[in-house]
């Protein structure tokens, strides 16, 4: 019987762990799915790393093709892995016929790895292709819309009140009045309380004023997971009470998509990555769009690398900030929130009032929240 800790190590290392043992016969076809991808990695040669039969590059036809590879890594490993799989074949090794081919489209299962792809390749694809690939823009949206909409028009429902309510989330759980209420459920020799009547609090809503979110989004190559999530996002508080959302996207030149606002599917078919950067003039544009300075949010998706003027950006952010608009600098709107921006560029922002750091989607929607419940 095969160990099945030798089987994995051998999976890893390849050729030269050959000793530890034969692989089964799944394994052999998990081996043979790595070597289809990782083995065209030229860094192997260079290292003369998995010579004499293992996986090694080279520009000899492959036994499998795009479509057979994609069906075997969905057989042979767990979802997390087939993404992780796809994501390398798309972004490491430029495999762009996983979003290219009609083929592989009909079949492939959308993940968020090829919504990047899809939207980094449209500009290759034909009407044909472009309508395969649209399948998964229109998947993976609606799966970051159910898991973001309820985050995000959460921040929009009240604060906090003392007295009950008959409606039951988690996040209005009263904790104290649901002790006193169930402490004759006490059993002393479980040591556990049981709960019969949980109890939870109301939410009161202020009165709203209308505020306008102006999100501005950075659609250089480096920034396809923030324009992604903001386009979501902008979706999401599309029709909520007390806002007035604008969506631009921007590189050397500005085009407002806010009329695409409520179909985020559409907005991002649009969208066209690449290209230089003129936060300066996106931010100049938003100015144009404010029609009450003091009841007005801009918010900068980008990794503040100014192609334009930095100077002309400078005193852009701060002639809002003068005339009472709040002005943040958002270096990352993405799940994880990961920065990855020019730091002297935002600290520059930041001394003329900018606020400037990283928010989750639902931190941004809290923030704005916050300020036209106040």
């Amino acid at each position: 019987m095969t160990d099945p800790d030798l089987e994995r190590w051998r999976l890893v290392l390849g050729e030269p762990a050959s000793a530890a043992g034969q692989l089964s016969p799944e394994a052999a076809r998990r081996d043979a799915a790595l070597d289809w991808l990782y083995g065209r990695d030229g860094e192997h040669d260079r290292r003369d790393v998995r010579r004499g039969g293992g996986r090694s590059g080279g520009d000899g036809p492959s036994a499998l093709t795009t479509v057979d590879w994609l069906d075997d890594i969905n057989q042979l490993f767990p979802k997390e892995t087939v993404e992780r799989l796809q994501r390398d074949a798309i972004e490491r090794y430029e495999i762009t016929d996983i979003v290219t081919d009609p083929e592989v489209l009909r079949t492939v299962e959308p993940n968020p790895a090829l919504l990047r792809a899809v939207l980094q390749t449209k500009h290759l694809m034909n009407p044909e292709v472009l309508r395969l690939a649209r399948r998964i823009v229109e998947a993976v949206v609606r799966d970051l819309m159910a898991r973001m909409a309820t985050e995000v028009r959460a921040a929009f429902t009240g604060t906090r009140a003392r007295k009950p309510s008959r409606w039951k989330q988690a996040r209005d759980f009263d904790v104290k009045r649901t002790l006193r209420g169930n402490l004759g459920h006490y059993r002393p020799d479980e040591q556990r309380l049981y709960i019969e009547t949980p109890h939870f609090f109301s939410r009161s809503r202020k009165h709203v004023e209308q505020w306008q979110l102006i999100l501005l989004v950075d659609q250089s190559g480096s920034m396809v997971d923030s324009v992604i999530h903001s386009a979501v996002t902008a979706a999401c508080l599309w029709g909520l009470p007390g806002v007035r959302t604008h969506l631009v996207a921007f590189d050397t030149a500005v085009v407002d998509l806010t009329r695409d606002v409520d179909d985020p599917v559409e907005l991002l078919m649009k969208v066209q990555l690449g290209g230089g950067t003129d936060i300066g003039r996106a931010v100049r544009y938003a100015a144009g769009l404010i029609e009450q300075p003091r009841r007005a949010i801009v918010a900068v998706v980008s990794d503040f690398y100014e192609g334009g003027s930095e100077s002309a950006l400078v005193r852009a952010v701060r002639d809002l900030v003068e005339q009472g608009t709040k002005v943040l600098g958002l270096a990352a709107l993405d799940e994880q929130a990961n920065p990855s921006y020019d730091r002297e560029m935002a600290q520059r922002l930041a001394d003329v009032g900018a606020a400037v750091g990283a928010m989750t989607p639902g931190q941004l929607a809290e923030f704005v929240a916050e300020q036209v419940t106040r």
